[in-house]
């Protein structure tokens, strides 16, 4: 993939903070100082939604997995595969994400979760009454709030990497478990 919009460049400060943070200055940031209002309202979002704490974080990291490799955006993938070797989640999990109604490391709950995130992001999306009553009977209405948005927001991310043309930079190189691809795909 090749990317649409030039990357702008940040200043040291940030460009460091990135680099230290991550290993490197993710694309995405890049593409989006473009527009700096926009890019300090996208991260000061993003950070706000990870904060919150009603959902649990795997869960989150696992929807967001899953929103990624159903719209396709490898990047996605890629830095949330990073994200879950970070939280110490199960990384066999973590790589099964792609492929989940054929793995069988999931738990009803994560299955529910990961058929949430796709129903949301189908086009139209096809959340049903009884996944969500499912949902909020296990989770609780701000956690069901929590994911909801976080999925949302997942969708935005992953849309938008596409539409830029950024791909994934290398970041689960580090975890060691190549990520499965989804039935029907190439790996991201």
């Amino acid at each position: 993939m090749t990317l649409r919009v030039p990357k702008a460049e940040l200043a040291p400060e940030l460009r460091d903070a990135l680099v230290e943070q991550l290993g490197a200055v993710p694309e995405p940031v890049e593409v989006l100082w473009n527009h700096p209002e926009l890019a300090e309202a996208n991260q000061k979002f993003a950070a706000r939604v990870a904060e919150c704490e009603a959902a649990d974080a795997s869960l989150k990291t696992f929807a967001h997995m899953a929103v990624a490799a159903q719209v396709g955006c490898g990047w996605c993938l890629d830095v949330n595969y990073f994200h879950a070797l970070n939280q110490k989640l199960d990384l066999n999990k973590a790589s099964q994400v792609p492929r989940w109604r054929e793995a069988e490391v999931f738990t009803p709950l994560e299955r529910d979760v990961l058929k949430y995130a796709e129903a949301m992001t189908n086009t139209p999306p096809t959340v049903t009454d009884d996944l969500s009553a499912r949902l909020l009977e296990r989770l609780g209405p701000a956690a069901l709030v929590e994911l909801t948005v976080f999925i949302g927001f997942a969708n935005l991310a992953a849309r938008c990497n596409l539409a830029h043309g950024i791909a994934s930079q290398g970041y689960s190189d580090a975890c060691g478990i190549p990520l499965a691809s989804r039935p029907g795909k190439p790996a991201a």
